[in-house]
């Protein structure tokens, strides 16, 4: 390669780096994993399945016992999606495998986790609409549609009145959105969402956050064409042209935030506007811990905590149901 060629033309160490060429370097990464039947530690059954052409996923499954396997009891879907700042990240990593396990097993759900394409080879537009493509998937199942290729762990154990959206970080991000998209248009068979789980939401704002602190740079990179740069709709949901919150189409919110991270005074005031505008909010924050911890430190005690609440949130029954 000539040497011209090895220019940096955007160096946003330690997360990525784009080269004169065009090669896109992935700094902040997590070896890909394959799946598994069984883990060894949570006893959780992972397989990959292709949605699209262009789109795959990962869909995790709780032990089953006797009982629950022949009667086919019906478990809660957790549509998820993984966090990296909208250009990182994959859901075949080793942590995003470890952590799904371990919600897998405590929540005792279903889990599904997209693979969804990334920034910069596919713009911001794309990443949102393949989220949607997937949990518009997802809620295809209820339908009687023999052209649909449907993923048997769903048919035989999801429970459709139970669907969930949630992620970490931008993942968080894209559930916030995909919730307002389901409050205004209409999945496939009707399905609602239950709930929705924004664990450290990548949401930023002028009267917050740095024009030029990192993650504003992140956001930048990802959507260049930004409006109002970090006070874009996309980026911060409270801003006069962003849509209105009482068009969530979810019946709850779950909004976890960390003492240490960047992003928690936002999140804080998310929780407040979606509360105000009449859902019903749950806030998590944690003391003295930073951004995604419990997905870099499962084992801790913290970490294990935060597992549990979310669990506890996917089973509650205290739901207003749409």
């Amino acid at each position: 390669m000539d040497s011209d060629d090895n220019e940096v033309v955007i160096d946003l160490s330690p997360v990525i780096r784009v080269y004169k060429d065009g090669q896109v370097e992935r700094i902040f990464r997590s070896p890909h994993v394959p799946p598994s039947l069984e883990d060894s530690d949570t006893d959780v059954s992972s397989t990959d399945i292709t949605i699209s052409s262009y789109l795959k996923a990962r869909i995790y499954i709780p032990k089953l016992s006797s009982t629950t396997a022949n009667t086919k009891q019906k478990l809660p879907i957790l549509v998820y999606y993984h966090g990296g700042g909208f250009c990182v990240g994959s859901t075949f990593s080793f942590l995003s495998q470890r952590y799904l396990n371990l919600l897998s097993s405590e929540s005792n759900a279903i889990i599904l986790s997209i693979e969804y394409n990334l920034a910069p080879e596919h713009p911001l537009s794309t990443i949102y609409e393949d989220s949607w493509t997937a949990l518009q998937w997802v809620a295809s199942h209820v339908l009687e549609n023999p052209r649909i290729k449907k993923e048997p762990w769903l048919i035989d154990h999801g429970d459709f009145n139970k669907v969930f959206v949630g992620g970490d970080s931008a993942g968080g991000n894209i559930a916030h959105h995909l919730a307002l998209r389901a409050g205004i248009a209409c999945l496939n068979g009707k399905v609602k969402i239950l709930g929705g789980i924004l664990s450290f939401p990548y949401f930023l704002s002028s009267s917050q956050n740095r024009r030029d602190s990192s993650l504003s740079k992140i956001w930048m990179f990802v959507n260049p064409s930004a409006e109002n740069g970090i006070d874009d709709p996309k980026i911060n949901p409270l801003v006069e042209k962003a849509p209105r919150l009482t068009e969530l189409g979810c019946s709850k919110m779950l909004v976890c935030v960390a003492e240490k991270d960047e992003l928690r005074n936002l999140g804080i005031h998310y929780a407040e506007a979606v509360e105000k505008n009449g859902k019903l909010v749950e806030v998590v924050d944690v003391e003295g811990e930073g951004h995604c911890f419990q997905i870099l430190n499962p084992e801790g005690d913290k970490a294990k905590d935060l597992i549990k609440r979310i669990a506890q949130f996917i089973n509650s029954e205290a739901f207003n149901k749409q």
